[in-house]
């Protein structure tokens, strides 16, 4: 059965709820940004497989929204499904409010899943349906009436993130979670979100693919917490440990009917972008509420000197692998077949060799050519191709060791290439080290330093269109809150830098059917001098792989630009020298050389 077929499907369905537009987004239950195979509902009604976007469909129309990272892939798994690709923020398209306001017909009915809609969500779609006299349909899953090979939900198991690696006992932060919920007013914290309740009691696991975390729910009060999760997940000896914090187990899809019995006596803190609609229609009217970020967001982001050791040593180990990567495939390109897929292997046994690594910890980007212009481009048997001289390869991979995640790209010049080409890779190369060594009053968000990125395009009248970087999980989300690089505003990503975060810089250009360049690296937010001029904060870079010469025109950049280049490389020197045999590191010596 293709998309038609299932869209007719849907439709049937919803003509018999009474639904004039059912609405299916990328979520779990628990508002992940990534997802298990059993809630891609999304990509099996459109076709589309990338990691952000949401389907809107009518009886006549079916739209899918999603962002600059995907115009090019979407468009292509879409062709000839009879979705339209909504490119969301472009002149002219209206966002998924703005259009239901203006089709939804007088006392028409907008229909999604409850589960995988946030409060925030759902009850904007209320407001929406109340304006043309209308309602509200949340009480089904109609994709799962009719997708007959719909996988499992995971049954993987749970294990503990050791305190050598987390730097905190799960009673600490259940403390400070405490505290915060007293400043709030509130004796019950409801908890839904997978990497916050992950964090919180040291858990990982294996529910989603490539992100370490465990499928549950949390409630917080202030003498216990209710874990509702498949207990077959948690060994004896974890419940054990959890049990002296207080913690109690409960059946995964319990906390549905438990919130109905809720006592209106008692105050909840919840977040309404991260709180699932039914899980918030369950809980009494009556009931005070107190709408704000969970705590646990600010807490796990901010890292904790252990945490920050362990970073360190992870990036290291990372940085290693993929110096001895970048020796390869300079040596090996021309000579041996390499593939998209063999390339991303090697690097992955490369990382292996390095010791506590677990997985990647996302799903690579490995994209030769004119692959390398679709942002988030996922290499597959059917698309995988030989990687030659005379263009670029981009790889954006990451790894998670017990030291925690790393995240990286970097392109390499195969051979010789094009003017054009070092044209752009050099741009890429100055943004990402214009931004890196910016320095800033503390106060100072993404939105304030993003500029510094944006200029050297905005100069040329050029752009990239995704943001610029993001805050950076310990084995959690690669994605993380509340601090973004982002030109625009953004409701929840605009917290103000401070010491110990881990954020991404990743500019880059995209050259649709030629070539793209994209240059990350990591970099921690640090005190640098306080003075009477207030507190000033700078970034520490802490990826430490060379940005490929070979791709640069020394040319096109003033003397302070080269002077971060050359700085940059002598710092990758000095870091990864010491772990590389004699010719590894002459080979890295040419590759880090002064320009």
């Amino acid at each position: 059965m293709g998309v038609k077929e299932r869209l007719s499907c849907l439709r049937k369905l919803m003509e018999e709820k009474g639904i004039d537009f059912y609405v299916i987004p990328t979520a779990d239950f628990h508002q992940s940004e990534y997802v298990g195979e059993y809630f891609k509902a999304r990509k099996y009604m459109t076709g589309f497989s990338g990691s952000a976007g949401t389907a809107v469909i009518s009886k006549d129309w079916a739209g899918m929204w999603t962002d600059g990272r995907y115009f090019i892939q979407a468009a292509k798994q879409m062709e000839g499904t009879t979705v339209e690709l909504m490119k969301m923020r472009e002149p002219g398209v209206p966002t998924i409010e703005e259009y239901l306001e203006e089709h939804l017909p007088e006392n028409g009915v907008i229909g999604f899943d409850g589960r995988v809609v946030s409060m925030g969500e759902g009850l904007g779609y209320e407001t929406i349906a109340r304006k043309k006299n209308g309602g509200i349909v949340y009480e089904y899953d109609l994709v799962d009436q009719f997708w007959e090979d719909r996988p499992k939900l995971s049954e993987e198991p749970a294990f503990i993130l050791e305190e050598k690696y987390a730097g905190e006992s799960v009673a600490d932060k259940l403390k400070r979670i405490r505290e915060v919920m007293k400043e709030e007013g509130a004796d019950i914290h409801i908890l839904t979100t997978l990497d916050d309740i992950c964090w919180t009691l040291n858990m990982r696991g294996n529910d989603i693919d490539f992100f370490p975390m465990v499928l549950s729910y949390a409630v917080i009060t202030m003498d216990e917490m209710l874990l509702y999760i498949d207990e077959r997940k948690l060994s004896d000896e974890m419940k054990a440990i959890y049990a002296k914090d207080g913690v109690t187990i409960h059946p995964y899809n319990a906390i549905y009917e438990d919130m109905k019995h809720l006592s209106i006596e008692n105050t909840a803190l919840l977040d309404a972008s991260k709180t699932n609609y039914a899980i918030y229609k369950n809980i009494p009217e009556e009931m005070k509420k107190v709408d704000t970020r969970n705590p646990e967001i600010l807490f796990k982001a901010i890292k904790n000197p252990v945490e920050i050791e362990n970073i360190r040593k992870a990036q290291i180990k990372d940085s290693i692998a993929h110096v001895r990567f970048m020796k390869w495939l300079k040596e090996n390109v021309g000579k041996m077949k390499i593939t998209e897929m063999s390339a991303s292997d090697k690097l992955d046994e490369l990382r292996i060799e390095q010791g506590n690594f677990i997985r990647p910890s996302f799903e690579p980007i490995s994209a030769y050519g004119e692959h390398a212009a679709l942002c988030h481009y996922t290499s597959s048997k059917e698309t995988d191709v030989e990687l030659k001289e005379g263009n670029v390869f981009l790889t954006d991979t990451g790894a998670g060791f017990y030291e925690g995640s790393t995240d990286i790209t970097r392109t390499y010049v195969l051979g010789e290439i094009p003017n054009i080409m070092k044209e752009h890779f050099t741009l890429v190369a100055i943004s990402n080290l214009q931004l890196a060594s910016a320095k800033m009053l503390k106060g100072c968000n993404g939105m304030n330093l993003d500029i510094l990125a944006r200029k050297p395009f905005w100069d040329r009248a050029l752009n990239f269109n995704h943001g610029t970087g993001h805050g950076m999980g310990y084995l959690l989300n690669i994605h993380e809150g509340p601090t973004n690089f982002r030109w625009a505003y953004r409701k929840n990503d605009t917290h103000q830098f401070e010491p110990g975060i881990v954020i991404t810089d990743e500019p880059g250009i995209y050259i649709e059917g030629s070539h793209g360049v994209r240059l990350e690296n990591e970099l921690l937010v640090k005190e640098w001098k306080k003075n009477e001029y207030g507190e000033f904060l700078c970034f520490e870079t802490i990826t430490y792989v060379p940005m490929d010469l070979d791709g640069i025109k020394a040319d096109m950049m003033s003397e302070e630009e080269k002077r971060l280049l050359n700085d940059y490389h002598a710092l990758v020197y000095e870091k990864i020298a010491p772990h590389l045999n004699k010719e590894e590191r002459e080979w890295l010596k040419k590759y880090t050389r002064a320009i």
